[in-house]
């Protein structure tokens, strides 16, 4: 999706990294540059709010693997696409050819990735003749978004500060942290009655400390006690609600295992998914001197027991 902007565009500078910086580098730093000149931190700023969009965009491309490669060969261009017009020595280049016909002085000619481009430029000069093209899509735009987990999770509706006004939209249910979405029609305007172009978002999902998604399925880590999961109990688990639900653990549940809570995840259109409840047996810190006894005890009643026995049977394979 690369875009005639991106001649002129240095998106490394925008976001203060190196060329070769890795994503999480470049993730960073959006994220830092994002926060401080996020329009709620700066009403009234016209510079940061630019600023802002700036970053924005110089996020979505690079944060893309296949629009950062291709971002990187047209700058590699030098700032600009040249058409050599094959004069005495092979130094005439395209400007020169428009100077001789006008009188000299010729811009900074482009080819562009999107709208009207070189056949458009030679057929308003020649009177269309085989340049002219029908209608043409705009082109497509990059732009980044930050948002909370539970507006990531509801599909919350999101509004974008654009060049010439603003876009609201709304995000899918659930989406992911580096997810792109595409919103049709609001990229850059067609040439010759074409269509516009579409916006292409990149959606960056703040983590939340308890909950992750999986589809529209919620996931969690439960901690238990050691006697929860050896002989069995019924615990409660918060919701991304806010209500709390009770869970039965098993007699004799190891850690890893995923307990399934019916209906308690998000619902979209498509469905309403589940909470998965992972259990981790919490291991105490300290024990009294009560407690050291009893566990004493246990590791006494079990005996030659080993919980590995398996697995160096399994490594012998």
């Amino acid at each position: 999706m690369a875009s005639q902007d991106w001649f002129n565009k240095d998106f490394y500078k925008a976001l203060g990294v190196s060329k070769d910086a890795t994503q999480d580098e470049v993730k960073k730093a959006y994220r830092r540059l994002a926060r401080d000149l996020h329009p709620d931190r700066n009403p009234g700023d016209a510079t940061a709010e630019q600023r802002f969009k700036d970053v924005g965009e110089a996020y979505a491309v690079l944060s893309n693997e296949d629009d950062r490669r291709q971002y990187d060969q047209i700058r590699a261009m030098g700032g600009g696409a040249r058409f050599q017009a094959g004069g005495p020595g092979g130094t005439g280049n395209f400007e020169d050819m428009f100077g001789g016909m006008f009188g000299g002085g010729g811009g900074n000619v482009r080819f562009q990735t999107g709208g009207g481009g070189f056949e458009d430029i030679l057929g308003g000069m020649f009177g269309g003749g085989g340049f002219n093209r029908g209608p043409q899509k705009g082109g497509d735009i990059a732009a980044a978004t930050e948002v909370s987990f539970r507006d990531a999770a509801s599909g919350a509706t999101v509004t974008l500060g654009m060049d010439g006004g603003r876009i609201t939209t709304r995000l899918p249910v659930g989406v992911r942290d580096g997810q792109r979405i595409r919103v049709p029609g609001k990229g850059r305007p067609g040439s010759n009655g074409g269509p516009a172009g579409d916006l292409m978002l990149t959606v960056h999902v703040q983590p939340h400390p308890v909950f992750t998604t999986d589809g529209l399925n919620l996931r969690m880590k439960l901690p238990v006690r050691f006697d929860e999961a050896a002989l069995g109990a019924q615990v409660e688990v918060p919701t991304l609600a806010g209500e709390h639900v009770k869970v039965k653990v098993p007699q004799g549940t190891q850690s890893g295992t995923t307990l399934r809570v019916k209906g308690r995840g998000l619902t979209s259109k498509k469905g309403t998914g589940d909470l998965l409840v992972t259990v981790e047996v919490a291991v105490p810190h300290k024990l009294s001197r009560h407690a050291k006894k009893a566990v004493e005890a246990l590791a006494e009643e079990l005996g030659d027991q080993d919980p590995r026995e398996h697995l160096y049977k399994d490594a012998a394979r």
